[in-house]
């Protein structure tokens, strides 16, 4: 396929908010409505950040259909729709189509870890029952499998395979993709923190954490990258270095619901087994948020 311009830029893989162990709706909407109104380019729901393996099917789908409907069309909403199961990961997918999600985000089958003939025939099985844009989210740190560039190539040549979500962490990675797919394959960094480095490689964009509580900040880096002017992306680079090392110092997503709840976007809560962070935790988020400019140091 060709590339989609409009799967390019900042994307926030946005937290699942909680009220007293509910999924909490209308803080759901004012975080999407907050991050459009910041400047991001497209939304991604109930992915790694949004805490998809703790909610039922139920409140996924659920999920998925009000990011659409608070988007208004004016972003992209890139679905999560990814599972171990490809029944399941294509039930997901299929809703995602129903309820008028732009595009699925597909994770590598984790846990049974399957070869690479087994990742290729899981993503045709998708491809095969919808008819919108698939990214697949590569993540060998979660989901211990790593697919291979050989392997993606085979799966550009269905016809809704458009890109990847690229968290290898591995920069070398772009480039390698690039020169097998071409420039057309859309690479999107799963980490904030090299992102910068990653589209200088050649890379689309990110699906940013950090851009869940500094919106405008994370898009003024991108918009400045994709356009080649690296001395502003740096200048942003360095203020948000902090933020995006403090909320990977626990597990995500619980220090960036702590840095939610502290602007007031969303309660501090996670459900078990993630656990809300330490009070030395917190503080570092605090002096990273200070020095990102998101609150008063």
């Amino acid at each position: 396929m060709t590339a989609n311009p409009r799967f390019k830029g900042l994307y926030t893989a946005l937290v699942t908010p909680f009220r007293d162990g509910e999924v909490d709706e209308g803080a759901f909407r004012e975080l999407v409505a907050w991050q459009i109104e910041s400047g991001v380019d497209g939304l991604v729901p109930v992915g790694t950040t949004g805490e998809s393996p703790t909610l039922s099917h139920d409140e996924h789908k659920q999920v998925v259909a009000w990011a659409v409907e608070e988007a208004k069309g004016r972003v992209p909403v890139m679905a999560g729709a990814g599972s171990n199961s490809t029944a399941e990961a294509i039930d997901f997918a299929r809703h995602a189509e129903e309820v008028g999600a732009d595009a699925v985000l597909v994770v590598t089958p984790y846990y049974n870890k399957p070869n690479q003939e087994g990742l290729y025939q899981h993503f045709k099985a998708i491809n095969d029952a919808i008819g919108i844009p698939i990214v697949i989210y590569n993540i060998p740190p979660r989901s211990v499998i790593d697919m291979s560039v050989e392997t993606m190539a085979r799966l550009f040549e269905l016809p809704n395979i458009v890109g990847v979500k690229d968290a290898t962490a591995n920069i070398a990675r772009v480039s390698l993709q690039r020169q097998v797919l071409g420039p057309d394959f859309i690479q999107l960094s799963g980490e904030d923190v090299t992102a910068l480095g990653f589209v200088a490689h050649g890379g689309h964009g990110c699906i940013s954490v950090s851009s869940n509580v500094a919106p405008r900040q994370c898009a003024d880096l991108l918009h400045a990258a994709l356009t080649g002017d690296f001395a502003t992306a740096l200048a942003w680079q360095d203020r948000l270095l902090p933020l995006h090392t403090a909320l990977f110092i626990d597990t995500n997503p619980s220090p960036v619901k702590y840095a939610l709840a502290r602007v007031g976007r969303i309660r501090d809560e996670v459900r078990l087994p993630m656990v809300p962070v330490s009070a030395a935790a917190k503080a570092k988020v605090d002096e990273a948020l200070a020095h990102a400019g998101v609150i008063d140091g």
